[in-house]
C-alpha cells in the first residue's frame, strides 16, 4: 500500500521535487490508465515521464533485503 504525499499535494509541486517513490507510484498507475486519460493526465504522465528519464531512470543500488527496482508500497 502506498503511504505518501498524494496527487493534490503534489500537483502544486514541481516534478523535480518529487521522490522516485512517488514518480513510480504515479507512473505505474497512469500507466495502466493510458487508455482512459483525458488531455491534462496525459500531459501529466508525460511529465513524470520526462522527470524519470532526467533522473536517468528509476534505479536503486541492491542490498542484501531489496532488489534494484523501487518498491513504492
Amino acid at each position: 500500500m502506498y503511504v505518501g504525499r498524494d496527487m493534490t499535494e503534489l500537483s502544486m509541486m514541481s516534478k523535480n521535487q518529487w521522490t522516485d517513490k512517488e514518480l513510480a507510484f504515479f507512473h505505474h498507475g497512469l500507466q495502466q490508465m493510458t487508455p482512459y486519460l483525458n488531455a491534462e493526465g496525459a500531459s501529466i504522465h508525460r511529465e513524470i515521464i520526462r522527470e524519470i528519464e532526467s533522473r536517468g531512470g528509476l534505479h536503486q543500488e541492491a542490498t542484501w533485503t531489496q532488489g534494484t527496482k523501487p518498491h513504492y508500497d
